[in-house]
Protein backbone atom coordinates (compact mmCIF):
# COMPACT_ATOMS: atom_id res chain seq x y z
CA UNK A 1 0.00 0.00 0.00
CA UNK A 2 0.92 3.82 -0.56
CA UNK A 3 1.65 5.75 2.30
CA UNK A 4 -1.41 7.78 1.87
CA UNK A 5 -3.28 4.64 2.25
CA UNK A 6 -1.22 3.81 5.25
CA UNK A 7 -1.97 7.04 7.01
CA UNK A 8 -5.71 6.63 6.28
CA UNK A 9 -5.46 2.94 7.88
CA UNK A 10 -3.46 4.65 10.48
CA UNK A 11 -6.45 7.16 11.89
CA UNK A 12 -9.07 4.89 10.54
CA UNK A 13 -7.72 2.43 13.54
CA UNK A 14 -7.37 5.15 15.90
CA UNK A 15 -10.98 6.30 14.74
CA UNK A 16 -12.34 2.58 15.45
CA UNK A 17 -10.33 2.24 18.92
CA UNK A 18 -11.94 5.46 20.34
CA UNK A 19 -15.51 4.39 18.87
CA UNK A 20 -15.17 1.34 20.72
CA UNK A 21 -13.13 2.48 24.20
CA UNK A 22 -15.39 4.31 27.10
CA UNK A 23 -15.08 7.84 26.97
CA UNK A 24 -11.20 9.22 29.39
CA UNK A 25 -9.90 12.30 30.08
CA UNK A 26 -6.61 13.31 27.80
CA UNK A 27 -4.79 16.68 27.34
CA UNK A 28 -5.21 18.67 24.33
CA UNK A 29 -1.55 18.16 24.04
CA UNK A 30 -1.58 14.14 24.46
CA UNK A 31 -4.53 14.20 21.77
CA UNK A 32 -2.24 16.02 19.08
CA UNK A 33 0.96 14.08 20.24
CA UNK A 34 -1.11 10.45 19.93
CA UNK A 35 -2.29 11.74 16.32
CA UNK A 36 1.28 12.34 15.54
CA UNK A 37 2.25 8.97 16.97
CA UNK A 38 -0.64 6.96 15.12
CA UNK A 39 0.64 8.61 12.38
CA UNK A 40 4.40 7.67 13.01
CA UNK A 41 3.30 4.46 14.11
CA UNK A 42 1.40 4.09 10.33
CA UNK A 43 5.21 4.31 8.03
CA UNK A 44 7.74 3.00 10.66
CA UNK A 45 7.04 -0.94 9.37
CA UNK A 46 8.69 0.39 6.12
CA UNK A 47 12.18 1.58 7.70
CA UNK A 48 13.17 -1.58 5.85
CA UNK A 49 13.07 0.48 2.85
CA UNK A 50 15.24 3.64 1.93
CA UNK A 51 13.13 5.24 -0.13
CA UNK A 52 10.42 5.31 2.53
CA UNK A 53 8.54 7.82 3.41
CA UNK A 54 9.91 7.59 7.08
CA UNK A 55 13.43 7.96 5.63
CA UNK A 56 12.27 11.10 3.42
CA UNK A 57 11.53 13.16 6.63
CA UNK A 58 14.98 13.35 7.82
CA UNK A 59 18.25 14.71 6.57
CA UNK A 60 20.46 12.15 4.96
CA UNK A 61 17.59 9.84 6.15
CA UNK A 62 18.26 7.47 2.06
CA UNK A 63 21.67 7.67 3.21
CA UNK A 64 20.59 6.20 6.99
CA UNK A 65 18.15 3.44 5.20
CA UNK A 66 20.35 2.23 3.22
CA UNK A 67 23.03 1.97 6.20
CA UNK A 68 19.85 0.21 8.56
CA UNK A 69 18.37 -1.80 5.72
CA UNK A 70 21.01 -4.91 5.85
CA UNK A 71 20.36 -4.80 9.44
CA UNK A 72 16.52 -5.35 9.05
CA UNK A 73 17.07 -7.88 5.83
CA UNK A 74 14.57 -7.63 3.29
CA UNK A 75 11.35 -5.24 2.94
CA UNK A 76 8.66 -6.93 4.78
CA UNK A 77 10.23 -8.98 6.72
CA UNK A 78 11.17 -7.93 10.65
CA UNK A 79 9.36 -5.01 11.00
CA UNK A 80 6.28 -6.69 8.78
CA UNK A 81 5.91 -9.09 11.88
CA UNK A 82 4.31 -9.86 15.52
CA UNK A 83 8.01 -9.96 16.83
CA UNK A 84 9.00 -6.53 15.02
CA UNK A 85 5.79 -4.98 16.01
CA UNK A 86 6.78 -6.50 19.82
CA UNK A 87 10.84 -5.11 19.39
CA UNK A 88 9.59 -1.63 17.79
CA UNK A 89 7.00 -1.34 20.65
CA UNK A 90 9.32 -1.75 23.22
CA UNK A 91 12.21 0.98 21.57
CA UNK A 92 9.22 3.05 21.16
CA UNK A 93 7.97 2.48 25.09
CA UNK A 94 11.69 3.18 25.92
CA UNK A 95 11.88 6.67 23.73
CA UNK A 96 8.31 7.48 25.53
CA UNK A 97 9.74 6.66 28.65
CA UNK A 98 13.05 9.47 28.32
CA UNK A 99 10.47 12.07 26.33
CA UNK A 100 8.07 11.87 29.23
CA UNK A 101 10.58 14.29 31.29
CA UNK A 102 9.63 16.75 28.07
CA UNK A 103 6.75 16.30 27.01
CA UNK A 104 3.68 16.89 29.57
CA UNK A 105 1.24 14.25 27.97
CA UNK A 106 -0.37 10.86 28.93
CA UNK A 107 2.28 8.82 27.36
CA UNK A 108 0.26 5.28 27.51
CA UNK A 109 -1.88 7.28 25.71
CA UNK A 110 0.86 7.87 23.16
CA UNK A 111 2.44 4.85 22.99
CA UNK A 112 -1.06 2.79 22.33
CA UNK A 113 -1.65 5.40 19.50
CA UNK A 114 1.94 4.30 17.82
CA UNK A 115 1.37 0.60 18.00
CA UNK A 116 -2.70 0.77 16.43
CA UNK A 117 -0.56 2.98 13.57
CA UNK A 118 1.58 0.15 13.13
CA UNK A 119 -0.82 -2.34 13.14
CA UNK A 120 -2.78 -1.26 10.95
CA UNK A 121 0.06 -1.02 8.86
CA UNK A 122 1.06 -5.03 9.48
CA UNK A 123 -2.95 -5.19 8.17
CA UNK A 124 -3.27 -3.32 5.32
CA UNK A 125 -0.12 -4.75 3.67
CA UNK A 126 -1.61 -8.25 4.29
CA UNK A 127 -4.47 -7.14 1.77
CA UNK A 128 -1.66 -6.89 -0.88
CA UNK A 129 -0.36 -9.35 -3.09
CA UNK A 130 2.95 -10.49 -1.26
CA UNK A 131 1.26 -10.26 2.37
CA UNK A 132 3.15 -10.25 5.41
CA UNK A 133 5.36 -12.99 7.23
CA UNK A 134 3.27 -12.35 10.77
CA UNK A 135 4.95 -14.96 12.06
CA UNK A 136 8.99 -14.20 10.96
CA UNK A 137 11.00 -15.88 11.34
CA UNK A 138 8.85 -18.32 9.55
CA UNK A 139 9.14 -18.11 5.92
CA UNK A 140 5.45 -17.91 5.62
CA UNK A 141 3.41 -14.78 4.47
CA UNK A 142 0.20 -14.32 5.47
CA UNK A 143 -2.41 -12.47 3.19
CA UNK A 144 -6.23 -11.77 3.11
CA UNK A 145 -8.32 -13.11 1.36
CA UNK A 146 -6.05 -16.30 1.54
CA UNK A 147 -5.97 -16.26 -2.69
CA UNK A 148 -3.47 -14.02 -3.99
CA UNK A 149 -5.45 -13.46 -6.99
CA UNK A 150 -7.65 -11.50 -5.01
CA UNK A 151 -5.23 -9.21 -3.15
CA UNK A 152 -4.80 -5.76 -4.14
CA UNK A 153 -1.21 -4.31 -6.02
CA UNK A 154 -0.04 -1.09 -3.86
CA UNK A 155 -0.66 1.67 -6.12
CA UNK A 156 -3.07 0.17 -8.75
CA UNK A 157 -6.17 0.82 -9.57
CA UNK A 158 -7.90 -1.80 -6.56
CA UNK A 159 -5.96 0.02 -4.01
CA UNK A 160 -7.64 3.49 -5.26
CA UNK A 161 -10.91 2.44 -6.36
CA UNK A 162 -11.48 0.01 -3.71
CA UNK A 163 -9.50 0.53 -0.36
CA UNK A 164 -8.83 3.95 -0.17
CA UNK A 165 -12.73 5.09 -0.25
CA UNK A 166 -13.51 1.69 1.64
CA UNK A 167 -11.49 3.13 4.75
CA UNK A 168 -12.73 6.90 3.74
CA UNK A 169 -16.34 4.98 4.20
CA UNK A 170 -15.34 3.20 7.19
CA UNK A 171 -14.62 6.59 8.62
CA UNK A 172 -17.39 8.28 7.95
CA UNK A 173 -19.16 5.28 9.25
CA UNK A 174 -17.37 4.98 12.46
CA UNK A 175 -18.30 8.55 13.27
CA UNK A 176 -21.21 9.40 12.59
CA UNK A 177 -22.76 5.87 13.83
CA UNK A 178 -20.42 7.18 17.08
CA UNK A 179 -21.52 11.07 16.35
CA UNK A 180 -22.90 11.69 20.06
CA UNK A 181 -19.74 9.91 21.61
CA UNK A 182 -16.76 12.05 19.46
CA UNK A 183 -18.64 15.26 20.17
CA UNK A 184 -18.59 14.57 24.08
CA UNK A 185 -15.23 13.66 23.86
CA UNK A 186 -14.24 16.86 22.05
CA UNK A 187 -16.76 19.12 24.09
CA UNK A 188 -15.92 17.43 27.64
CA UNK A 189 -12.75 14.57 27.59
CA UNK A 190 -10.61 17.01 25.40
CA UNK A 191 -9.26 19.00 28.04
CA UNK A 192 -8.33 22.44 27.02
Amino acid sequence: MTSRTHDLAAITTLTGFIAIQPLFSVSLGTGIVALLANQLGGFVPDIDHHTSLFWEQIPAGSLIGKIIRPLLGKHRMLTHSLLGLFLISLGAKYLLGFLKTFLLVDISVVGWAFVLGMLSHLIMDSLTKDGVPWLFPLPVRFGFPPFEILRFTTDKLGEKLIVVPGLMLLNCWLIFSNYSKFIDFFKNYLIK
